[in-house]
């Protein structure tokens, strides 16, 4: 039994909260220490060393029968480029359908072309089966070739939320570009900045991109065997202190 429900609409939780911490975890300790902390919401995946994978059935059943943020999972069926075979794309459809029978409260996930586009298509096919879970295009986004066209391809697929560092290293370098895209974006798709969000930062990408919703992993902190929950729980703690007070 999942110990509580969590509606996963933006609607509902802007409300709530002004701002919206998403912290990315690979382990059910990171998780539960994600919460102590204050995050509002938690990316699940596994491997984040290769930048995150589709965690596996039993982590995801674990964080949530243990977990009471909502939860979304990582659609990611190996490391390396986002342009996958029908087997692959077959595989993540597979990999969604168990997600939703777990009781996830949205997915992750970014498919390109060869040709370094977003697959519209195929995105578009994978939003229809997650409804009514809504969608983040991840950070295959910020390989894409162009992002201002990028952005538009998304939007058509019906995706929720770019998690994006305005193709920058980290959202800290990004954010003009981030800037640029919420206001291209207009109200349409969600903007979530990435990579390198810090206690340190987030006021300032606040300030300076207008976004409300933060992604962060906090990679410094450790990951795995090395992880120490009291000292990830007090990092993001700090962070979502922070955003309370942007």
């Amino acid at each position: 039994m999942r110990p509580c429900v969590l509606q996963p609409l933006l609607s509902c939780c802007l409300v709530q909260k002004p701002y919206i911490l998403e912290i990315t975890v690979d382990t059910l300790a990171k998780a539960l220490a994600a919460e102590r902390g204050g995050a509002h919401r938690i990316e699940l995946c596994s491997d984040l060393s290769n930048g995150g994978l589709t965690p596996g059935v039993e982590l995801m059943r674990l964080a949530r029968e243990q977990v009471r943020l909502p939860i979304f999972a990582m659609i990611r069926p190996r490391a390396g480029d986002y342009v996958y075979s029908s087997a692959e794309f077959a595989q993540m459809q597979g990999d969604m359908r168990t997600a939703a029978e777990v009781g996830v409260d949205g997915v992750v996930l970014g498919i390109l072309t060869g040709e370094g586009r977003v697959d519209v298509e195929r995105t578009r096919e994978l939003v229809e089966q997650a409804r009514p879970l809504p969608v983040t295009f991840h950070r295959a986004f910020d390989v894409s070739i162009d992002l201002r066209e990028s952005l538009d391809d998304v939007i058509q697929t019906g995706a929720a939320r770019i998690l994006t560092s305005g193709g920058a290293r980290s959202a800290i370098e990004g954010r003009a570009q981030l800037a640029g895209l919420v206001q291209q974006a207009r109200g349409r798709i969600i903007i979530v900045p990435g990579a390198g969000i810090t206690a340190a930062n987030v006021k300032l990408v606040a300030r300076e991109t207008g976004t409300a919703e933060f992604h962060a992993g906090l990679s410094s902190i450790g990951m795995g065997a090395d992880l120490n929950s009291d000292r990830f729980e007090a990092e993001v703690r700090d962070l979502a202190r922070q955003i309370r007070t942007s």
